[in-house]
């Protein structure tokens, strides 16, 4: 959806032992709501910053109508769709990266699967995507500005009902699920999304996790069937899993969990992370 492609690229989901179980053994990859991973308040400043930046073109033009008209259109976007939201499953391009190891690796104590990013792309259709996060605040060089300043020359009045513009909104929604602030730009963060906009027409049930504290729903996706939709075998998605720095998990014992789980393939990719994470003692 973004444009981008992935051929080269593996991409690494820093996890739990949990949550590599759900993975590996029941081949499935959650993707969990955005607002419980980010500030809920990040998507709704995309949008924000995508109306200014496009309005903002139309005033040094001159034409404040359709400016208005831009702003008006974002306000009532604004309005239906923000309690609406995406679910997504996080990815970085960092391998074996201490930041990530400490923020979403168990605090170095999980184990990181790396996944093949071609593969990955072809399997992000219909109301999945595949998107690199944006971290940029200046919104006038995003593509949905362009997007969105052809569409107001074009059209002499805005309606939210317009299928191009119904379409457009759809990405824009789509892509605010994949913005947070430039500080995390470092992360160099991918997300497998499912847009707020056209989550309805998703053919998944949704599932709930029960904890002690809260409720979370997320979609469960299923990996083996994704792979033979797009001609692969489930282990050609997985290159490599990585012990975390600070993991007391046994690299023979997890190499035979695979084994006892027909995953042979992927018992030989097992390695123990190199990366030089020594938290202080609390």
């Amino acid at each position: 959806m973004n444009g981008k492609t992935y051929e080269n690229e593996i991409l690494y989901h820093y996890t739990d032992f949990q949550a590599l179980d759900g993975i590996l053994h029941d081949a499935r990859l959650r993707v969990n709501n955005v607002l419980n991973m980010n500030d809920a308040a990040e998507m709704r400043y995309f949008m924000n910053r995508l109306c200014d930046a496009v309005a903002g073109r139309l005033e040094d033009e001159g034409d404040l109508r359709k400016a208005a008209q831009v702003k008006e259109l974002f306000k009532e976007a604004l309005k239906r769709e923000f309690y609406h939201p995406a679910y997504a499953a996080c990815f970085s391009l960092h391998r074996d990266d201490a930041a990530q190891w400490e923020r979403y690796g168990n605090r170095g104590r999980g184990v990181c699967v790396a996944f093949q990013g071609k593969y990955l792309q072809k399997m992000a259709q219909g109301a999945l995507s595949l998107q690199t996060v944006f971290y940029q605040e200046d919104m006038s060089t995003h593509n949905l500005t362009g997007v969105f300043y052809r569409l107001v020359k074009r059209n002499e009045e805005l309606s939210a009902e317009s299928p191009d513009i119904q379409k457009a909104l759809n990405y824009a929604w789509s892509c605010s699920a994949a913005f947070k602030h430039p500080s995390f730009l470092s992360e160099k963060e991918v997300r497998l999304v499912v847009s707020p906009a056209v989550r309805y027409y998703f053919d998944i049930r949704p599932c709930y996790h029960i904890s002690r504290e809260r409720i979370k729903k997320y979609y469960p996706l299923e990996l083996d069937s994704m792979c033979r939709k797009i001609g692969i075998g489930w282990e050609e998605l997985v290159p490599e899993i990585i012990i975390g720095p600070e993991s007391t998990q046994s690299q023979p014992i997890l190499q035979d969990y695979l084994r006892d789980n027909g995953l042979d393939g992927l018992a030989e990719r097992v390695s123990m992370s190199n990366c030089p994470l020594r938290r202080s003692p609390a």
